[in-house]
């Protein structure tokens, strides 16, 4: 107690025994956008060409719409009307929507967050074998065979991962998120140079209104269905938008503060989005490739895309933690209350490594994060296929938890009757949403059968 009170004196702990909330507008918008642009944007250019000229920038810009509607509902749930703060989004989800939905939801929430997980080993591992590949096809030239593997790049990911996933909660993790938000301007920078370079050499925009063509119009269809999933992967963060939330301090509101931070992330990160998207489609037209920086549209500069590639990374290590710590909260606090005498689950023990801060480790935190990181990196080399992943995963994630659950939370928060203006037009608004999710899930999921079967 005298140490609680000490901390809670010094501004390390909140009243209520919690790290102290010392975030700002700016770190919020870093964390979003760690969240945001990662491995999504790198198949926007795919997607864009699927849908053309036409239906490519416009699916960014609703999405984008969309995902800002759906963060404002979300983050007005972060405060009960008691003054009660919901740090997690199923803590929000069983408040407004009782027990049996809440498990629903944490099913959902972390299915999505490994998933996404998954899918950041897939893309780490694609562009270290990138950067093989560049330097090979400098030195042999483009027609040479420079053939990598995937697995040694994703069991050294997993290593590093292991070691990160060490990090205790997102309270220690704003200057991770400041990193791989650079890294993620540095590479779409790149990406966008390289596209416009490719354009100005072409001499011309290529593309066309429709997109590619297919064989046939089932083809075509799984094809437009899969690009709104890898869309949908690339834009919303509402399964951590609350625990990002409870980062912020106050006063001001914190949901004034996220939403503001909210509007600043989405405004950035869709000009980039549009930028990669159409650059990236206007310089390779029915030939872009799924992965813009590792699908070797570009071979010049090579040490421009090594560059690029390597920035990637630098993102991804982060990116991966931001997905996991929620997962690891979640599991690790059930355990918590589950067994609270028990010396292996709250044990912890101070540890000093040579060039590093002293830290502490739990045998339970060590134990289950390091079982969670192998499992990812063992899904990722079954399932190593890019863009069907993405899509499967997009969609999986985009009506339950960015949509669903969030319009639910809000008619009962406001509580807004049914029938009327607003309940009709968010109704319409969800159904829209759950069709969206059905065609991205059924294009994604069979693009992932034929490449395994392939």
């Amino acid at each position: 107690m005298v140490r609680r009170s000490l901390e809670l004196a010094n501004g390390v702990c909140d009243n209520d025994g919690h790290p102290a909330r010392t975030g700002t507008v700016w770190t919020c918008v870093a964390h979003i956008i760690t969240a945001v642009i990662g491995s999504g944007v790198l198949s926007l250019a795919w997607s864009t060409s699927q849908l053309g000229w036409i239906g490519g920038p416009a699916a960014l810009i609703i999405f984008a719409i969309i995902t800002y509607i759906s963060s404002s509902l979300l983050s007005d749930c972060y405060r009960s009307d008691d003054g009660t703060r919901n740090k997690f989004y199923k803590d929000a989800v069983r408040l407004y929507l009782a027990r049996n939905r809440m498990w629903i939801c944490v099913f959902l929430q972390n299915l999505s967050l490994y998933g996404f997980d998954v899918a950041y080993v897939i893309t780490t591992s694609t562009c270290l074998r990138a950067i093989l590949k560049s330097n090979c096809y400098h030195k042999e030239g483009h027609s040479a065979p420079c053939s990598y593997g995937y697995t040694i790049f994703m069991l050294i990911f997993g290593a590093v991962q292991i070691v990160m996933s060490q990090i205790p909660n997102f309270h220690n993790m704003a200057w991770l998120s400041v990193i791989a938000a650079a890294m993620s301007f540095t590479y779409s920078f790149i990406g966008l140079g390289l596209g416009f370079a490719q354009v100005r050499e072409n001499g011309t925009v290529m593309g066309s209104l429709t997109g590619v063509p297919a064989a046939n119009l089932a083809d075509k269809l799984w094809l437009i269905f899969q690009s709104l999933g890898d869309i949908a992967f690339a834009y919303p963060y509402s399964i951590i938008l609350l625990e990002i939330q409870d980062t912020l301090k106050s006063p001001p509101a914190e949901n004034k503060t996220m939403k503001k931070a909210s509007v600043i992330a989405i405004l950035v990160t869709t000009f980039f989005y549009l930028c990669c998207g159409c650059a990236g489609y206007a310089a390779f037209g029915n030939n872009t490739p799924g992965n813009l920086l590792t699908g070797f549209g570009f071979y010049e500069p090579y040490w421009l895309i090594d560059f690029a590639n390597a920035c990637i990374v630098a993102h991804l290590l982060g990116g991966y933690q931001i997905f996991a710590q929620p997962v690891f909260a979640f599991v690790e606090g059930w355990f918590t209350n589950k067994y609270p005498t028990s010396r292996f689950v709250n044990d912890s023990y101070t540890v000093k490594l040579p060039c590093v801060p002293l830290f502490e480790l739990s045998p339970l935190r060590l134990c289950f994060r390091t079982a969670y990181v192998i499992s990812t990196t063992v899904v990722a080399m079954i399932f190593p296929y890019f863009n069907q992943v993405l899509g499967v995963l997009g969609a999986l994630n985009f009506w339950p938890l960015a949509i669903y659950f969030p319009v639910e939370m809000y008619f009962i928060q406001k509580k807004i009757q049914p029938w009327t203006g607003q309940w009709v037009a968010l109704r319409t608004f969800s159904f829209l949403c759950f069709l969206v999710t059905v065609v991205g899930l059924v294009g994604s999921i069979e693009g992932l059968i034929a490449a395994k079967l392939g």
